[in-house]
């Protein structure tokens, strides 16, 4: 579809994956919102960005998305300082180091990986469809097969058995189950959703994490893909006429390919829909 002169905005733009993306999309003319936590990171990606792309159609947004005050306070200021959205990347992403909660009592992976982008995109939503055709991009990743082997409805916080790479699993498959069933509330003539595996990636995803983990993803890295790699099919699903009327599709390597079974199953998916929806006030 082209996206010069398109609005985009990218979470967790200030690094890794998310600025690949923000700078790709930058390059190709397009108007970049880079919604980052961190503002003197996020300064110095947008620099980047503007220096290796000559575009300087790039602005910063802060939000910790931990935090659904925050998020309902930059949705808003977003609607109102733009008439449309016409490309929404949900990028940003954490694996923790020790089961913690947010200020609202919500497991933090779960918060920031899943709800965060839930509640996102349903207060974008009066931009989104204000665009001509809008997309959805959820990053997800392989790991939610390990969360669709867990997967509970009535303990989606892992109270129970708690591990940071179930946690980070659980959300990711949650990511993939709301692409599906967003997918399925929506004219895709008007707005597509779509969710993506980036392949294994050396970004800063573990920065929270326990020390066995940062280890091995250290220890790991020169093994990994590089985010400008990474960061591919998030730049396909965003840009490329071949996606324009394909929706509530999970991606890997720029192809469709089968999540976990449990993924697209519609009454698992709309249930996930109303918890999601009552965890973050959205009627």
């Amino acid at each position: 579809m082209g996206v010069e002169n398109k609005i985009c905005m990218v979470t967790g733009a200030n690094s890794g994956i998310g600025k690949e993306t923000a700078k790709a999309l930058a390059g190709m003319g397009a108007y970049v919102v880079m919604l980052c936590r961190n503002e003197n990171r996020a300064q110095q990606a947008k620099q980047e960005i503007i220096e290796h792309t000559g575009h300087s159609g790039v602005e910063i947004m802060i939000a910790d998305l931990a935090h659904q005050y925050d998020i309902r306070k930059a949705a808003k200021q977003f609607n109102e300082n733009f008439d449309a959205l016409d490309i929404l990347i949900n990028n940003a992403g954490m694996i923790a180091s020790t089961r913690a909660e947010t200020p609202a009592g919500i497991e933090k992976t779960m918060a920031v990986n899943h709800l965060a982008p839930f509640l996102l995109t349903h207060l974008l939503m009066p931009s989104l469809k204000n665009a001509e055709r809008a997309r959805i991009v959820n990053v997800s990743s392989e790991v939610h097969r390990i969360g669709a082997g867990i997967f509970d409805l009535n303990d989606l916080q892992l109270a129970n058995g708690y591990s940071n790479m179930k946690a980070y699993g659980l959300s990711k498959l949650c990511n993939i189950m709301f692409t599906h069933e967003l997918s399925k509330r929506l004219d895709k003539n008007e707005i597509t959703a779509n969710c993506l595996h980036p392949g294994v990636v050396g970004t800063r995803l573990a920065s929270d994490a326990s020390w066995w983990l940062k280890l091995s993803y250290i220890l790991g890295k020169p093994f990994m893909r590089s985010p400008a790699s990474g960061a591919q099919t998030s730049i396909y699903l965003a840009s490329s006429d071949e996606v324009e009327n394909i929706s509530g599709k999970y991606f890997k390597n720029k192809s469709i390919t089968a999540p976990a079974e449990i993924a697209f199953d519609d009454a698992l998916t709309e249930k996930l829909w109303e918890k999601s929806a009552a965890l973050t006030g959205i009627e």
